[in-house]
């Protein structure tokens, strides 16, 4: 029997990349995101390179009810939900000074009530069954706090502490609980904000970029492949003792040492 996956945000991106992680390690897959387009597009792509049993499901995780049709799907169209991966497209730049309380409310449903209300749901029957990878994709944010990022910088901080929290509570059951912090990869969501930079500071796109990338040791932006490579590590059983960590992929761009 094959084992099942979950991945949010996975019509592009790095959603779309963990999708294709998985689905080459022999994973059968429900994705979902809110462009229900995309991710039937995505969906015969990785079935026909890969072979295996693709769904999708259209849901926004701004939207109060979707973990609970994400679980649902998920439950009548795997076998078995092995792998969670939670991953939601991040909410608008803002200055920190100046936010509105809608927005506050909309990033905390996006970025901590949704993913957490949909783990709570899967977590038993990994439990039951002894076996369970759970993979939230962060940001570089939840370590040092990025400029204009605010609202996505505390979402993801409250999702980081409560799933340090649960790690410890499920790691006796065979479940893992970790998370992978993004720097600057090369997808929609980083060339949009690399385009809001620009217009707010009157440079071209190309100048923010080539300042960002003067900031990374490696000299340039990740891959969405190199990304989904690691949060496939952790989803796989070779990772069995690897548990609350959380784990940067950066190019070296984090000046902190943990």
């Amino acid at each position: 029997m094959s084992r099942g996956a979950v991945v949010g945000g996975a019509s592009s991106g790095l959603g779309r990349a963990i999708a294709a992680e998985l689905a080459a390690s022999g994973h059968d897959l429900l994705l979902w995101s809110r462009n229900g387009a995309a991710l039937d597009k995505a969906a015969g792509e990785l079935h026909a390179a890969h072979g295996g049993a693709v769904r999708t499901l259209a849901a926004d995780a701004a939207d109060p009810g979707c973990a609970a049709a994400v679980a649902t799907a998920a439950q009548e169209s795997l076998d078995s939900v092995d792998v969670l991966v939670l991953n939601a497209g991040g909410p608008p730049p803002s200055p920190p000074d100046r936010t509105d309380p809608d927005e506050w409310r909309r990033t905390f449903q996006l970025l901590a009530v949704t993913p957490i209300e949909l783990t709570t749901a899967l977590l038993p029957g990994m439990r039951e069954r002894g076996f369970g990878r759970v993979v939230a994709v962060l940001s570089s944010g939840v370590r040092e706090p990025l400029p204009e990022l605010c609202y996505s910088n505390s979402g993801r901080a409250a999702l980081t502490a409560w799933l340090k929290t649960v790690a410890a509570a499920v790691a006796a059951d065979g479940v893992t609980v970790n998370g992978v912090l993004p720097g600057r990869i090369a997808t929609p969501r980083v060339e949009s904000l690399d385009r809001t930079r620009a217009e707010r500071t009157g440079k071209s796109v190309d100048e923010v970029a080539a300042a960002s990338r003067a900031g990374i040791p490696a000299g340039r932006y990740g891959e969405p492949a190199e990304f989904a490579a690691v949060v496939g590590f952790l989803a796989s059983p070779a990772a069995s003792y690897v548990t609350g960590t959380f784990v940067s992929c950066d190019g070296g761009m984090a000046k902190g040492v943990l």
